[in-house]
C-alpha cells in the first residue's frame, strides 16, 4: 500500500496512539479519571476489552469477564462505565478523533488541486489499511446501524472529516457555497464509511475491488466540485 507524500508515515501509530490515550472528555463514561490511578485502571479496562473483543468479538463481551481480567471488582468497573455498551463507544470515540487528526493534517498539507486528489486517494488507503489491521473496530463499527449512539458519532465524524475537506476544496473555488460544497464532501465520506464496513465483511480481493471503485467515484466527485 503506498504513502502519500503529504500524509506522515507514522498515521498508524497516530491512529493507534489515539485509541491507547484517554481523551479529555468521554462522554460514555460516567466517572472522569480526574486522578493518575483512575486513568491508568480506564486505560487497563479499555485494554481487556479491546483483548476480548479482539478474542470473541463485542456481541460476546461480557462486564464480569472484563472486571476479572482487568482484576477490579464489578463495582468499580461500573464506577467508570455503565454497560457494556459505554466501553465500545468509548472505543469508537476514540477511533474517530485520531481518524480525525490524520485527515485534518493531511488536508491542511495541501497545495493544489492535484495534491488534494492524490492526498484523498492516499487517505482512502490507509484508512481501510487501518481497517484490515485492527478487527476490533472491525467489529465495533460493524454494529452502528444497530446502535443509535454509535450511529450519532459516526455521522458527527463524517461531517468533522468533511470540514477538513471542505477547507482544503476552499481555497480553490473562493466565490464558491461553502454550504454546497459541504453537503457533496459529507456525502463523500459518508459514503467512504459504508464503502468500508462492506469491503472488510467480504473477502480480501472482492473488498480490494470495492475499495478502488469507491476511490475512482469519490476522485471523479471531488473533481467535479474543482471544476465549479
Amino acid at each position: 500500500m503506498r504513502k502519500s507524500h503529504i500524509l506522515s508515515t507514522d498515521i498508524f501509530e497516530k491512529v493507534e496512539l489515539g485509541m491507547s490515550q484517554a481523551p479529555e472528555q468521554a462522554s460514555s463514561q460516567r466517572r472522569q479519571p480526574n486522578q493518575q490511578r483512575s486513568r491508568e485502571r480506564v486505560e487497563r479496562i479499555l485494554g481487556c476489552a479491546t483483548t476480548l473483543i479482539e478474542r470473541d468479538g463485542s456481541d460476546s463481551l461480557r462486564m464480569s469477564e472484563l472486571a476479572q481480567l482487568a482484576e477490579i471488582s464489578i463495582g468499580s468497573l461500573y464506577q467508570y462505565f455503565p454497560d457494556k455498551a459505554s466501553i465500545i463507544r468509548t472505543l469508537a470515540e476514540r477511533h474517530s478523533k485520531a481518524g480525525q487528526d490524520c485527515i485534518q493534517q493531511a488536508m491542511e498539507s495541501v497545495t493544489t488541486p492535484k495534491q488534494l486528489l492524490t492526498g484523498f486517494a492516499d487517505l482512502i488507503d490507509l484508512y481501510y489499511g487501518y481497517f484490515l489491521a485492527e478487527p476490533v473496530m472491525r467489529d465495533v463499527w460493524s454494529g452502528t446501524q444497530a446502535d443509535p449512539a454509535l450511529r450519532e458519532i459516526e455521522l458527527a465524524d463524517c461531517r468533522a472529516n468533511a470540514s477538513h475537506l471542505v477547507e482544503a476544496l476552499m481555497r480553490f473555488l473562493p466565490n464558491a457555497n461553502p454550504a454546497h460544497i459541504a453537503s457533496r464532501a459529507f456525502l463523500v465520506f459518508q459514503l467512504g464509511e459504508s464503502a468500508m464496513r462492506l469491503a472488510v465483511s467480504v473477502d480480501r480481493a472482492e473488498g480490494d475491488v470495492m475499495v478502488e471503485a469507491y476511490k475512482r467515484m469519490a476522485t471523479a466527485e471531488l473533481k467535479a466540485i474543482l471544476k465549479g
